[in-house]
């Protein structure tokens, strides 16, 4: 669906979706930041959706650093993985990417790369270090990447 969508476009760029799961990812721990993020995307083509998932809890400077570095910012009440999930799906079932990157460490994203891969897109799991590494998520995508290696 993503290679059909881009023929029919007339662009034979590939499009990435970056959907990063903030609460997981830009942890102290971790050492993430968002130039790491985008660069491992970068690797699979232009970054035509960049988000960051955060929850009520984000601080402002976090979120202005975010917008300042092009990421779209998305603060939910609560989790932030079903709106993540639910978002990603629908970019990837929509044809506005051809490459589905997920930054997390979280299992739960599993079914929406899985459904991508369904629909013809290359899926990435970023795993925010090799401590932050879900195996499972991993598995689940095409390629996987950890961001301390």
């Amino acid at each position: 669906m993503g290679l059909l969508g881009r023929l029919r476009s007339g662009s034979g760029e590939t499009r990435v979706g970056l959907f990063v799961d903030g609460p997981n990812v830009l942890r102290s721990e971790f050492d993430v930041d968002f130039d790491d993020l985008r660069a491992a995307a970068t690797d699979y083509g232009r970054v035509a959706l960049a988000r960051l998932y955060l929850d009520e809890h984000a601080t402002p400077n976090l979120i202005k650093a975010a917008e300042a570095n092009g990421f779209e910012v998305v603060v939910t009440s609560g989790d932030v993985d079903v709106k993540l999930a639910v978002d990603a799906t629908a970019a990837a079932t929509q044809d506005r990417i051809d490459v589905l990157a997920v930054a997390s460490r979280d299992t739960d994203f599993k079914p929406a790369l899985e459904t991508a891969a369904n629909l013809g897109l290359r899926t990435v799991a970023i795993a925010p270090g090799e401590y932050g590494r879900s195996d499972a998520l991993q598995k689940a995508a095409n390629e996987a990447v950890t961001l301390d290696e």
